[in-house]
């Protein structure tokens, strides 16, 4: 059984249709009886101001003066009270003697009889009108006398029907109902299209759901972690959540609403992503102490309206990527090393079988004696556990792509020397990306060599990575420094990330990271951190 629903609220467009298709009416139709009214009062007052013009003309004429004085006025009266109705338009003139007999009328079977009205005023020498009923209908007269030397010797009454004037005030509505059915016509069809463009950009939905939306908006916008951000067509900040405001280092106390994403101050290759008109996805960008990945789509519709524009901190999956990195050298270094120990082990068996079994002690002693003097060349020059194990991974590594990598003599950093504040994954992403840059210029050149220095100088920790590469041209000193620039072949992750983490590690670190040709011809690059019991801005985060 299917109960009856509620019918659904009109939309937001329908109601503001019907709510403004009422006051248009409404104002027509009180605008069109206001012209009534008014246009039936200034013709009533039309025809009085008609009626005594004619009135007060035919009492100032000389002849109907001569005329009332002969024996018979009626004879030369009513041909000429009959030529003023032709030649004025007045539905009658009455000339009557002082006590209201008429001399003259429309219809000569009244001439003789008494007049219907007021004449009281009249026979005292004023003029007077009314709207009274007579032999013709009701009419709107005016009486007035006839002088002679400031003697009343007659009086004179011109009126129009009131049935003439209705039809007057009726012809002028009929034209005026026409142009209010216009204009409502017009207001109507002028509001439809006004409230169908309404229609489309709130698709339809009523006040309540609007608002409802709305709220659900807002939160929505404050509970994603995500950053989001909006901008227009001119690459205005249009909206910007809590996440967006986060991400970009934008407080909430700084206004960017309206403002370009030129002038937020952020880094110019993610300004450029932002400005960009095609889309990014899954774009990795640096700013000054995150790793973020930038998703821009353009919003169009016939014309570009604006870019919505998401924003993913991926700061410590970068961080743990490359711990696991590291971990993964270290296992292929351990692989290795496991591969050429099994060797050395069947070269000692094979040369016990055959006899040689002093032999087989000389070989192994010797083998034993060249990994411990690696191993104690390296700690005894860098003693702090994470940085030694690093250089231990990374020169396995290094050998299996024929680079050696040697701890220089000047390197010297005791246990315990670094702060709390500088994180051994600061360390670990600063030196391994350095490393991993050189064996990569290195490798494939003749006498490949990685130097790896360490030491602290004037409370700072100095980190010297040179190589045998080609070096770095002095033009491109400050753009390797940039995500996305390399001057290898992209991989199937990308280039350009290695030395832009390390730049973004040692600015949070307040350090200082410099690039030079290096002695043997290749290049140096140098770190600097400050061996401070706190940062400003911290370590690890």
């Amino acid at each position: 059984m299917r109960f009856p629903t509620a019918p659904r609220p009109r939309s937001l467009a329908g109601q503001l249709f019907a709510m403004q298709a009422v006051l248009i009416a409404v104002l027509v139709a009180g605008y069109a009886l206001f012209t009534y009214v008014s246009d039936r009062h200034q013709a009533q007052a039309a025809a009085t101001r008609q009626a005594a013009a004619v009135a007060r003309s035919v009492a100032d004429a000389p002849s109907v003066r001569t005329a009332i004085h002969t024996p018979d006025p009626s004879k030369e009266l009513q041909p000429y009270a009959l030529q003023v109705m032709r030649d004025t338009e007045v539905d009658f003139v009455t000339i009557m003697t002082p006590d209201g007999i008429r001399w003259t009328h429309p219809d000569q079977n009244q001439i003789g009889r008494h007049y219907l009205g007021h004449i009281e005023a009249a026979q005292h020498g004023h003029t007077y009108s009314e709207t009274y009923k007579g032999t013709l209908g009701a009419s709107v007269r005016t009486v007035t006398p006839v002088l002679d030397n400031g003697r009343v010797i007659g009086l004179v009454s011109a009126g129009i029907r009131v049935e003439a004037i209705s039809r007057r005030v009726q012809e002028q509505v009929a034209t005026l109902l026409g142009a209010a059915t216009g204009a409502l016509a017009l207001g109507a069809i002028g509001t439809y299209v006004v409230n169908a463009r309404l229609r489309r950009h709130t698709h339809g939905m009523n006040a309540s759901e609007l608002s409802r939306m709305h709220d659900y908006h807002q939160a929505a916008l404050h509970a994603v972690r995500e950053g989001l951000l909006m901008l227009d067509g001119q690459f205005r900040v249009a909206l910007i959540n809590d996440g967006g405001r986060e991400l970009l280092g934008v407080g909430p106390e700084q206004d960017v609403v309206g403002r370009s994403v030129a002038e937020l101050g952020l880094p110019t290759p993610l300004t450029g992503a932002l400005l960009a008109s095609e889309p990014r996805v899954d774009e990795v960008h640096l700013t000054a102490d995150r790793v973020l990945v930038l998703n821009t789509s353009p919003v169009s519709g016939g014309e570009r309206r604006g870019t919505v524009v998401t924003l993913r901190d991926v700061t410590e999956l970068q961080a743990l990527t490359g711990e696991l990195d590291s971990e993964r050298g270290f296992t292929q270094a351990l692989r290795s090393q496991a591969h050429e120990a099994a060797n050395r082990l069947h070269t000692v068996v094979s040369l016990i079988e055959l006899g040689r079994a002093s032999e087989a002690v000389d070989f192994a002693t010797a083998e034993l004696e060249l990994a411990q003097a690696l191993t104690d060349q390296v700690v005894a020059a860098v003693s702090e556990p994470v940085l030694a194990a690093l250089l231990l991974g990374k020169t396995a590594q290094a050998n299996e792509r024929g680079v050696e990598l040697v701890v220089s003599d000047e390197s010297r950093l005791d246990d315990g020397l670094l702060p709390e504040s500088l994180s051994a994954r600061d360390l670990v992403t600063v030196l391994g990306n350095l490393i991993d840059n050189a064996v990569d210029a290195a490798q494939a050149t003749a006498g490949a060599r990685v130097t790896v220095t360490a030491f602290a100088e004037d409370a700072e920790l100095v980190m010297r990575v040179a190589d045998t590469g080609a070096g770095v041209d002095p033009a491109h000193a400050e753009l390797v420094f940039q995500r996305g620039f390399s001057t290898k072949p992209a991989g199937p992750g990308g280039r350009g990330l290695g030395l832009a983490l390390v730049r973004q590690a040692v600015t949070r670190l307040e350090g200082t990271l410099t690039v030079a040709e290096a002695p043997e011809g290749g290049a140096v690059f140098e770190v600097r951190l400050p061996l401070r019991a706190s940062l400003t801005r911290g370590g690890a985060r």
